[in-house]
């Protein structure tokens, strides 16, 4: 089987251009807990599971782009290919264990029978990877009974789940719990988005910036963000403004506090329009957005929409889909953080009117879908010729992928 990608859930802070930065003690630590003896093999029995590891760590910490290193370096001791599915949506809410199993039965290739029920999927699971070599990265598990009926029931799979904490229940797994990057790796990261002259000038500054954003990642990428955008901006006045910023009334935890500042320096420095869409984002199904949606959302043209998707993506406010063009995923890290503003900042009635324009929208969407599949001169091709552009498929193979990519909103 090939690399497979069901659905790429966590920020993927911690890579600019490809490059993975840090971590290296981790990467040590978790592949030499591959080859550990576990109890069951130093007590005689045999393994009844995979191996399975957890990192384990804050939203924003890196953990799910440590994941996905990890299977990148030990890719060829696992010639079935790598399965991945997120557990928990951005916003926080649970993906149900049976639409995980479908797509993970999906991406093996392994017929689902219509209204089978969790039980029996997650057990078609087991049995489809009991003779597979396969890595099964799991992110963002909320718990161990989300675990627990996806793991094979056999031992060549290597299972790799990522966590705020513990999942306590799952036997045998040692935790790798991630806090900040170390300052060297930190400054690297800055240097993506600064270029390394404004670094060098002042370098304590720069160690002083990764040392205010505690070494997160994800805060690291939006202050990197913020300082692309204003060539002008001294590292060194940052550092200032994040150490006089307040926590708006809300008193955080303390490791919470560096995310939730770099995020609001960036969030006030967006024009108003642009700031009511990031946070009408918090909204989009399944943390999926993409033009049509944002223009949904914010009651703006799709050509906008776009552009503004486009400099969240520079801000570090969103991230491209990997898997689908033209898609942008909000971090599960600032999801919970753009709720809160949307909640504290617009009105009930704005907000049910924003969902209302976006289901109207994926409404007529899908049946563009359906109407380009119509032969030529059918009243439903006939209905499509008049809707906007924007609304229409070319073909039925574009309209197949941007269903394709959409199916878990």
């Amino acid at each position: 089987m090939t690399d497979q990608a069901v659905d790429v859930g966590g920020a993927a802070a911690g890579r600019r251009t490809g490059q993975f930065l840090g971590r290296q003690r981790e990467l040590k630590e978790l592949r030499a807990d591959i080859e550990r003896a576990g109890l069951d093999t130093l007590s005689g029995k045999k393994s009844p599971r995979a191996r399975v590891l957890l990192i384990a760590g804050r939203p924003g910490s890196g953990r799910t782009a440590l994941a996905c290193e990890l299977a990148r370096q030990v890719a060829g001791d696992y010639p079935d290919g790598v399965l991945r599915a997120a557990l928990t949506e951005p916003g926080g809410v649970r993906v149900p264990a049976d639409r995980v199993a479908r797509d993970l039965l999906d991406a093996l290739k392994v017929p689902a029978p219509p209204g089978a029920g969790q039980d029996e999927l997650t057990q078609l699971v087991r049995g489809a990877l009991a003779d597979r070599r396969a890595i099964v990265l799991l992110d963002d598990a909320a718990d161990a009974e989300q675990v627990g009926p996806l793991l094979p029931d056999t031992s060549p799979s290597l299972v790799v789940a990522t966590a705020e904490g513990p999942l306590t229940g799952i036997p045998d797994v040692r935790p790798c719990t991630l806090g900040g990057l170390d300052v060297k790796s930190g400054v690297e990261l800055l240097e993506g988005f600064t270029g390394a002259v404004r670094v060098t000038v002042d370098p304590r500054a720069a160690e002083t910036l990764v040392e205010a954003c505690g070494g997160q990642p994800a805060a690291l990428v939006l202050v990197g963000g913020w300082l692309r955008a204003r060539p002008k901006a001294a590292v060194s006045d940052v550092a200032k403004q994040l150490r006089t910023m307040s926590d708006d009334g809300v008193e955080l935890p303390i490791a919470a506090r560096p995310l939730a500042q770099s995020f609001r320096l960036v969030y006030d420095s967006l024009a108003q329009p642009a700031a009511r869409m990031l946070r009408l984002l918090s909204f989009a199904p399944a943390g999926i957005a993409d033009a049509h949606t944002a223009s949904a959302l914010a009651g703006c043209s799709v050509s906008g929409a776009q552009a503004a998707l486009d400099d969240f993506v520079a801000c570090g406010l969103l991230r491209p889909d990997p898997d689908a063009p033209e898609q942008y995923r909000v971090p599960g890290a600032l999801a919970p953080l753009l709720r809160a503003l949307c909640e504290s900042v617009d009105r009930p009635g704005e907000i049910q009117l924003a969902r209302a324009r976006m289901l109207e929208r994926t409404v007529r969407l899908l049946q563009s879908c359906r109407a380009v599949t119509e032969p030529e001169g059918s009243p439903a091709r006939k209905k499509l010729a008049g809707l906007p552009r924007a609304l229409r498929f070319p073909s039925a193979a574009v309209a197949d992928a941007w269903l394709s990519g959409r199916r878990p909103a």
